[in-house]
């Protein structure tokens, strides 16, 4: 009897044991499952976290406030700027913000001015021909630029006004034949388009021909023309996101914010304009030269066509 007893107390302790380790396995086997699980989700948000810019930079050159050995401001070219995430010369003024999907432009004032300015930039220059400034556009070809972007940050002045920026622009060029036609030393003509964020508000301004019987070479001085009084959109875009888009056709240019408000430009300023050839330009021209001044301009997407 004490035997039998001893035997069944044995084999009922060795199933017990039994179904312990298997329990015991199992819930070690659902606990590293829930491990695996978690990390997986982890690095799947995480993926889901970078965003990049939808901008494509193989035709577009970078202007930034760093100085380049000939002591003016520095320039980098197609298909350098491709590398800008990884390029030491671009990455403080010019670099991903992963979490948003935006492309920074970071400008303050520096030494690094470029022909005709005070102020400095952190600004693309559309490049038709990538590396090549002499291949650009007239109205007549026509072009279009579409703008996603935000402002980031900007400093105030001293009335505690935030600091103007040109965030895009048109700029006229002359050719060679007409730059030597005028006597010329250089192929700068004016900005025909600049586009501002101005206290959370975006503000136009175009030229103005200050004769308007002039033509042929006369045209092609920078003192034909004037600042128009410009003008502002209704909307206040502040720091959010917003679009903007540029048509340029044939005597005509329009500016849209946010598919809903329009601007047009279509009188015989922008018909005689059509005698230069012109290059878009997006990004952080800083309008100040204030001490501790800086803004930073953030871009999701940035699209041309011609």
């Amino acid at each position: 009897m004490r035997k039998t007893l001893k035997i069944t107390l044995s084999i009922l302790l060795m199933v017990f044991i039994s179904v312990t380790a298997t329990c015991q396995e199992k819930a070690s086997s659902n606990a590293d499952n829930m491990m695996k699980t978690e990390k997986r989700a982890k690095k799947k948000k995480r993926r889901k976290r970078i965003r990049l810019p939808n901008i494509d930079l193989s035709h577009w050159s970078v202007t930034i406030p760093e100085l380049n050995q000939k002591g003016s401001a520095l320039s980098v070219q197609p298909p350098e700027i491709l590398n800008y995430a990884k390029d030491k010369r671009l990455i403080p003024y010019m670099y991903n913000d992963s979490i948003r999907g935006t492309l920074v432009f970071y400008s303050f004032p520096s030494a690094a001015t470029t022909a005709n300015t005070k102020y400095t930039r952190c600004e693309l220059r559309e490049q038709m021909v990538p590396g090549d400034n002499k291949t650009n556009w007239t109205f007549a070809q026509g072009a279009k630029m579409k703008g996603d972007l935000a402002m980031g940050e900007v400093s105030k002045d001293s009335d505690g006004k935030y600091h103007r920026v040109i965030i895009m622009q048109i700029h006229g060029i002359l050719t060679d034949e007409q730059r030597d036609l005028i006597g010329q030393k250089d192929n700068n003509a004016p900005p025909i388009l600049k586009i501002y964020w101005q206290d959370g508000k975006i503000r136009v301004k175009t030229k103005i021909l200050k004769n308007l019987n002039a033509t042929g070479p006369d045209l092609l001085h920078e003192e034909a023309w004037d600042d128009d009084d410009g003008f502002n959109f209704e909307q206040e875009v502040g720091f959010g996101r917003f679009t903007l888009e540029v048509k340029v056709s044939d005597g005509e240019m329009v500016i849209i914010l946010n598919n809903s408000e329009y601007k047009v430009y279509d009188g015989i300023h922008m018909r005689k304009w059509g005698i230069f050839e012109n290059y878009f330009k997006a990004g952080n021209y800083f309008q100040s030269r204030d001490e501790g001044a800086y803004a930073r301009v953030k871009y999701y997407k940035l699209e041309v066509s011609h």
